[in-house]
């Protein structure tokens, strides 16, 4: 297991406390910003991982993405598809997000060097809706020749199964952007995954 990437925004010292506990990539969504705001915040958030020495994966806003020099960028499928090959080669890592077997087989056809798959389990993002369930991480993880990691309701109790599905870490938000102390959070999960590998 590679443990975990964050996805999420939010202040800059909520930021700086998270990558300071070292998750393995901080994705910076932020999907309601328009562009220009979001430029903004992801300037800072370059530089706060930076000095972390966390990679920092920039999200949906490629203009804003090659304008700040970001070598890593993930998109919805729908932008993943709208990009040239001019644009592609802009970076060096591209992640996408699936939600199925078919949406893995695209995105990495269209150059995905990883992906994230689902939603998992039930998670307040996706109020109402159930989670879409290990066995379709399992069919995700086996369907495509590049690491998943999992979205979704995710939790370090979760790291077994998702090692057991094919899944090379987590995504974790809104837990981790909230906890008091994000580096016990994060130790959790390195501790849970290192009883996996």
């Amino acid at each position: 297991m590679k443990h975990v990437i964050v996805i999420g925004g939010g202040a800059a010292g909520c930021m700086a406390a998270v990558a300071a506990a070292r998750p393995r990539a901080i994705v910076l969504r932020e999907k309601d910003l328009p562009q220009d705001q979001y430029q903004t915040l992801a300037a800072q958030a370059l530089e706060i991982c930076r000095q972390a020495g966390v990679p920092c994966v920039l999200h949906t806003f490629v203009g804003a993405a090659r304008a700040l020099g970001a070598t890593a960028i993930h998109l919805p499928l729908p932008v993943l598809r709208t990009l040239s090959a001019e644009e592609k080669a802009a970076f060096a890592t591209i992640g996408a997000s699936c939600h199925s077997v078919e949406e893995a087989r695209e995105a990495a056809a269209l150059g995905a060097a990883y992906l994230t798959a689902g939603h998992v389990f039930a998670t307040s993002c996706k109020a109402g809706l159930p989670g879409r369930g290990l066995g379709f991480l399992a069919q995700v993880c086996a369907a495509v020749d590049r690491p998943v990691y999992a979205i979704g309701g995710v939790g370090p109790e979760h790291i077994p199964a998702l090692a057991a599905a094919g899944a090379a870490g987590g995504c974790v938000r809104s837990p981790l952007m909230t906890c008091p102390d994000p580096g016990a959070y994060l130790r959790q999960w390195k501790e849970a995954a290192a009883h996996v590998l």
